[in-house]
């Protein structure tokens, strides 16, 4: 987390940008820090000569356009970072089992840096892609998301969109046109492009491959000796795409695409072998093979690239938190929500009542429940109608479990393994395939489920998690080679028609950018037999570590109001108002954190003083809800041996933090600790009170910090406002 070091940052910029007042105003180096001070500047797309210009401020891109495109700067002005080193092709493809560059130059005699005079002297290559036009228009929404629910974040992102048109120059892909976008956002050091092929032809072509980014990228590290995967890869960049999955809680275990290679070109590496890791290229690895028909319009993966000024765990977390919120603010949205196991239609009456008068705001069928969203006969929509128009009208959301993988359906529908040619060989064993006559039917049944019952919320359990088929018969993809493309395309319409027609949608996997709101925040579902006590500092294990690099309100936790994955009595809350200290702790733990729970069990409250307990908590989640929905700071990883705790911030509120601290001890405990303020945006002063009481002034030191003595009860928590 920020220290005197960035105050120190900070002031040389402004001091470098002051010695030097001949720099181009694209060139100098931002002077405040967006994290925590919005940016003014926006997006621009500049012509300047024979260079297009893409500036924000914070990131500075820039190409040149003749006798091709190339890029040729790639800078970060937080820091003044310079990450290429060289000349590569804006795309490359693979058509007809054939590689074709997309713009760029060859010729370039270093690779160890490039300098601007060699560019007059560089050539095109002779079945490259050439440039033919640009144009510059408004970022348009990926996703015209409709929200039904509460969300800090209900703005699409702004910005400048700028589009690379290209025409073949070899006879074999005439008719072919490539276009590169490239969007540039305002407020943030982010890039997304994309790559589209429209296939003009009167026949159709194999395109087997796009490589849709492709950046020598300045090493991390020179190492003599080493291979790629023994060497760091460059930290200054953070890449992420819309093709991900494998039932992760994390994007770098989810992702598919991003591949850090060894440039042979470059000749006057440190490394013996030549084996750097450092040319980026951005592909799905088994993707996409399919026959692009005429007329047929091609659309890549997106790739997120996410400019980084700092190692610091904490604030890399804090950049792709704000990447979020910006790109995709559907994962703002956080309903507080019940998770319902229902055997009848009045257990689901009797929860809406509950939640109505306790203030949540959503009821979630849970497994095991009696919905069957598969059912589409009109008796079982009418029922499920009924229902939800009872919950609207106590203005509660009312959503179902439904399960696509991980179970088999029949040897005409399921995954064909390509190496038996037989059912079986999936990410679960047997599978599924989502281009199989099932799987295309499952699909319109979800959203004829949702169109004709008005449902809010779809927990979709087992999406699909990248399985390739071997089949030549189901009618979604032509065999092996498209298996995984086509399946995938299928998956994410559905989840971006459900995030359009206002469903929340929660699904173990990582799905972000393609509509889905939210994942678990990372568990062990047996932990939940385990006692109250373990129970309670595990989730707040699991919060620590699962929201470094996702906001709150993409996580759900988990909480077994009756038993589940096994455990006795120790392990569940119910009867609730026997339990009602651990009820009360474990509410606070996630709603302190901003995560949304699945409190799983047949009610909210069985006794009056429960049901005031729940309420009370509610409300006061309620009150200070968009400071708790904030980016959170991690103090201090529960251990069960010493306190522990966290900071939400938000400088743009007026609550400008929110302190959550617990004792897990049984003993009384008072402790002086430093509480980072950096990026509360306060800098001399702050108030603190205690649960919202007595409030205490406090200077801050150089380091933006404050010392805070607190004393807490045995295993219980206190909490500060701070403003």
């Amino acid at each position: 987390m920020k220290s005197i070091f960035s105050l120190i940052l900070w002031c040389l910029v402004i001091q470098l940008n002051a010695q030097n007042p001949g720099l181009s105003r694209y060139d100098k180096l931002a002077t405040v820090d967006w994290l925590v001070t919005p940016m003014t500047q926006k997006a621009e797309v500049i012509t300047e000569g024979k260079n297009i210009i893409l500036y924000n401020g914070l990131v500075k891109r820039v190409f040149r356009i003749e006798p091709n495109v190339a890029c040729i700067d790639y800078k970060n002005l937080s820091n003044g970072q310079q990450l290429l080193r060289g000349v590569k092709p804006e795309a490359r493809i693979t058509v007809n089992d054939k590689e074709y560059s997309i713009g760029g130059l060859v010729g370039q005699k270093e690779n160890a840096y490039l300098l601007p005079e060699w560019l007059d002297k560089m050539t095109v290559g002779p079945e490259d892609f050439l440039f033919v036009s640009h144009t510059v228009s408004d970022i348009k929404p990926f996703i015209n998301f409709k929200a039904k629910t509460w969300g800090i974040n209900q703005k699409q992102p702004t910005g400048k969109h700028v589009a690379f048109k290209y025409k073949a120059q070899a006879d074999a892909v005439k008719g072919l046109e490539v276009t590169v976008n490239y969007e540039l956002y305002d407020g943030i050091p982010l890039i997304v492009k994309w790559v589209s092929i429209e296939n003009k032809n009167n026949q159709e072509l194999k395109l087997s491959r796009v490589v849709n980014e492709v950046l020598a990228l300045v090493e991390e590290e020179s190492a003599v000796v080493g291979k790629p995967e023994e060497m760091k890869k460059q930290q200054g960049i953070y890449v992420e795409t819309n093709y991900a999955f494998n039932n992760a809680m994390r994007y770098d275990i989810s992702d598919q695409t991003t591949h850090w290679k060894i440039d042979r070109t470059y000749t006057s590496q440190v490394n013996y072998n030549y084996e750097t890791p450092c040319l980026l290229e951005v592909y799905p690895e088994k993707a996409p093979g399919i026959d692009l028909q005429p007329n047929e319009i091609f659309k890549s993966v997106r790739t997120h690239e996410l400019l980084m000024d700092s190692y610091d765990r904490q604030r890399r977390g804090l950049m792709i938190r704000k990447m979020y919120r910006t790109v995709a603010p559907w994962t703002t949205q956080n309903p507080i929500f019940m998770h319902l196991v229902s055997r009848n239609d009045e257990q689901v009456r009797s929860c809406i009542d509950q939640c109505a008068a306790t203030g949540y705001e959503a009821v979630i069928l849970s497994f095991g429940s009696h919905l069957n969203m598969e059912d589409s006969t009109a008796k079982n929509i009418q029922r499920w109608k009924e229902l939800a128009d009872y919950a609207h009208s106590k203005n509660i959301l009312l959503g179902g479990y439904s399960l696509f993988s991980s179970r088999r359906i029949s040897d005409e529908d399921d995954v064909v393994d390509p190496k038996t040619g037989k059912p079986g060989g999936a990410f679960f064993g047997h599978a599924p395939c989502f281009g199989s006559k099932w799987g295309l039917a499952y699909r319109n049944k979800i959203k004829y489920f949702f169109e004709k019952t008005g449902f809010d919320i779809w927990e979709n359990d087992g999406p699909y998690p990248g399985d390739v088929c071997g089949s030549t018969s189901h009618p979604g993809h032509k065999g092996l080679d498209d298996s995984q493309w086509r399946q995938m395309e299928i998956q994410k319409e559905l989840y971006r028609w459900l995030n359009e027609h206002g469903v929340y949608i929660n699904a173990p996997d990582w799905y972000f950018l393609d509509g889905t709101h939210k994942i678990a925040i990372g568990y062990r579902e047996v932990n939940f037999s385990l006692s109250r006590e373990q129970q309670r500092i595990l989730n707040r294990q699991n919060i620590h570590d699962g929201t470094i690099e996702k906001t709150a309100s993409m996580s759900w936790g988990f909480v077994p109001l009756t038993r589940y994955q096994g455990g006795g009595p120790e392990a569940i809350l119910e009867p609730l108002s026997e339990h009602l200290k651990d009820y009360e702790q474990l509410m606070m733990q996630y709603y302190g954190a901003g995560v949304q729970a699945c409190y799983r069990g047949p009610r909210l409250y069985d006794t009056e003083t429960t049901r005031q307990l729940v309420s009370n908590t509610v409300s006061w989640y309620k009150q200070y809800r968009d400071i708790l929905n904030a980016d959170m700071i991690q103090l201090r990883r529960a251990d069960g041996r010493d306190w522990d705790g966290l900071i939400h911030v938000n400088p743009q509120l007026k609550q400008k933090g929110f302190v959550m601290l617990y004792n897990p001890t049984k003993e009384k405990m008072t402790r002086t600790i430093k509480v980072p303020l950096y990026y509360t945006g306060l800098t001399s002063a702050a108030t603190f009170k205690e649960k919202g009481k007595v409030a205490k002034k406090y200077q801050l030191n150089r380091n933006y910090e404050v010392e805070l003595t607190f004393t807490i009860e045995p295993e219980n928590y206190t909490w500060f406002t701070v403003e």
